[in-house]
């Protein structure tokens, strides 16, 4: 059995004290690979440190939309610049976010646009935060799907059938977090029951959204498993064959490939 873990925000302060044993436990809970995601200019620069650190942390650089007001002139090239970096295998996590007020809805707006055009132009896939936002996300989808084919995954999956099936259509994956373990979470079980065997992802979104039995407690690569053999349950599927199919989607959206051993790192 392995696992990938397709969303962890490893550089935050909450591992700060235990980073080696968080990356240890995972590897011996048969988590394999995980995706350390930025969600700044700063949060970005430590993701790929780790990333050259451990073999088996990768990362994902962008601006999120709640921090997008506080990015300062020259940011967004530092964060095109990295995306040549040896294991970034992802831009994001961005998106559109009307749950918080942090940043002007027009500004979120104008830097989901530049992660899409840079996934467009780069080859890479986009990783799409959305909170109270989704039809506004997948407004912008569209809109960009004109310009040519979508790459990307709608991490922490929480929405409705229709806009998943939607996503999907478009080209998307959907990824699921802890939240779909919560005894309130029938509706969001009931979509990830719909989900096509090859577009289905999961992740812990780590230090955040500890699935059940380890609800409100830290987060951790490590409990990936629980959210996992919830889901290979929801879908009637033997958890080792749930296990399998969702590394190898993460195979397929991310460019693990070819960059384990890879040099020249040039973080600034």
């Amino acid at each position: 059995m392995a696992l990938i873990d397709t969303h962890a925000h490893l550089d935050q302060d909450e591992f700060a004290e235990d980073q080696v044993e968080v990356i240890q436990r995972a590897t011996a809970a048969g988590v394999e690979k995980i995706v350390a995601v930025g969600v700044g200019v700063e949060s970005s620069r430590r993701s790929i440190r780790l990333a050259a650190q451990y073999p088996a942390v990768y990362a994902a650089v962008g601006i999120q939309p709640n921090y997008c007001a506080e990015a300062q002139p020259g940011d967004w090239d530092q964060i095109v610049r990295w995306v040549q970096q040896p294991k970034v295998v992802g831009i994001g996590e961005t998106g559109l976010d009307r749950h918080w007020d942090y940043t002007p809805f027009d500004l979120q707006q104008d830097y989901f646009d530049r992660h899409l055009r840079l996934s467009q132009a780069r080859g890479l896939p986009f990783i799409v935060h959305t909170r109270d936002s989704e039809a506004d996300v997948v407004a912008m989808l569209r809109e960009a799907r004109q310009r040519g084919p979508l790459c990307g995954v709608m991490h922490s999956f929480v929405g409705e059938a229709a806009v998943a099936a939607e996503c999907l259509e478009m080209g998307l994956y959907i990824s699921f977090a802890g939240m779909v373990t919560f005894k309130k979470s029938d509706a969001l079980r009931a979509v990830a029951a719909t989900i096509p065997d090859d577009r289905i992802l999961v992740e812990t979104d780590a230090p955040y959204l500890s699935p059940a039995p380890r609800r409100g407690r830290r987060n951790e690569p490590a409990h990936l498993v629980h959210t996992a053999r919830l889901l290979a349950e929801v879908r009637q599927q033997d958890f080792d064959h749930f296990a399998r199919l969702t590394t190898d989607n993460a195979c397929r959206l991310f460019p693990f490939s070819g960059v384990e051993f890879a040099t020249g790192y040039v973080i600034g």
